[in-house]
C-alpha cells in the first residue's frame, strides 16, 4: 500500500520546483478559475513558512493589504501555482516568521540579504 501512495504522489511533483527560502519577498502567480475563463491573479508578500515535503508541501506567504494582513497559504506542487517569482532574498534567523503577525510598519520588515 505505501508503495502504491508513493508512486502517485511522485507522479504529482513539479519537474522545476520553485527554489525560494523562508524571508524572501516573492511573487505568487496563481491561476483562479471563474466560470470557464481562467485568469493569473499575482500575490505578492514575504514567505512565513514552509511546511510539509514531497508532494505535501506548502508555503505561507503574508503581505498588508489596507492596513490588514493577509496571509495566503499553497501547496507547492500544485498546478494552479504557475509560478512563484523572487522579488527580494531575506536575511532570517528563524524557519518560521510568526512573529511579523504582531508587527505594523517598519517593525513588520526583513532586512535583505545581500
Amino acid at each position: 500500500m505505501n508503495d502504491i501512495i508513493k508512486g502517485i504522489e511522485e507522479a504529482q511533483l513539479k519537474a522545476e520546483a520553485p527554489k525560494f527560502n523562508v524571508g524572501d519577498t516573492v511573487r505568487v502567480h496563481n491561476r483562479i478559475k471563474e466560470g470557464e475563463k481562467v485568469r493569473i491573479q499575482i500575490f505578492e508578500g514575504i514567505v512565513v513558512k514552509r511546511q510539509g515535503g514531497s508532494s505535501r508541501e506548502t508555503f505561507t506567504v503574508r503581505k498588508t493589504s489596507n492596513g490588514v494582513g493577509v496571509e495566503k497559504t499553497w501547496p507547492l506542487h500544485s498546478p494552479n501555482v504557475v509560478d512563484v517569482e523572487v522579488v527580494r532574498h531575506g536575511k532570517v534567523r528563524r524557519a518560521k516568521l510568526n512573529y511579523l503577525r504582531d508587527r505594523v510598519g517598519k517593525a513588520a520588515k526583513v532586512k535583505e540579504l545581500r
